[in-house]
């Protein structure tokens, strides 16, 4: 029996980069013509779903990706290879996107207010896409927000290294002690 991986074509794997900005942009649209107002609520929950998108991104990367078969086994795959066109299917992303986050929180929040923090949320997870994207295979200007992302993005890569699971941010591994230097300035493992 073949194993399930990960690796896309690159048509596949691109698909992100243009399915995400269309749903996004296509969702937008439905909350600016069929919401019946747009109150002050509607940006906070997006604001508040785009920064929520930190703390999701950290816990499935520490607890998911690094965490049960099959998915450690797929991550392991990226860590072998993270130059290989591997992720999850949009389509795939995208349900969950509906199904872990817009419908609890339609049932919680209503339709609009839903739309508008999952949309932030989407917002936080196609900013991961490009990030993650780019700190594989992209030159970043040293000393920048971005060679700071794919300096420690290239640490969590060495072997035997636990920790730095942010990609966008460090503010999580900071918070949770994953992100630790010894005196010589080198991760410490743990």
């Amino acid at each position: 029996m073949k194993k399930a991986a990960l690796e896309q074509s690159p048509v596949s794997y691109y698909a992100d980069f243009v399915l995400y900005p269309a749903a996004l942009l296509g969702g937008l649209a439905v909350l600016l013509v069929r919401a019946p107002a747009l109150t002050w609520e509607m940006p906070l929950a997006a604001v508040i779903g785009f920064f929520a998108w930190s703390l999701v991104e950290y816990v499935l990367h520490r607890f998911v990706l690094h965490g049960p078969q099959p998915f450690k086994r797929w991550h392991l795959e990226h860590h072998d290879r993270p130059t290989a066109l591997i992720g999850a299917p949009t389509l795939g992303s995208m349900a969950l996107f509906v199904v872990i986050a817009y419908l609890p929180l339609y049932w919680v929040l209503g339709p609009w207010l839903a739309l508008a923090a999952t949309l932030g949320l989407a917002v936080g997870y196609f900013s991961y896409l490009v990030v993650h994207h780019g700190v594989h295979h992209w030159k970043a200007r040293p000393g920048s927000w971005f060679a700071a992302r794919k300096r420690e993005h290239a640490i969590h890569h060495m072997p035997g290294i636990e920790g730095w699971y942010g990609v966008t941010t460090p503010f999580w591994d900071k918070v949770f002690s994953t992100q630790r230097r010894g005196r010589s300035g080198r991760p410490e493992n743990g």
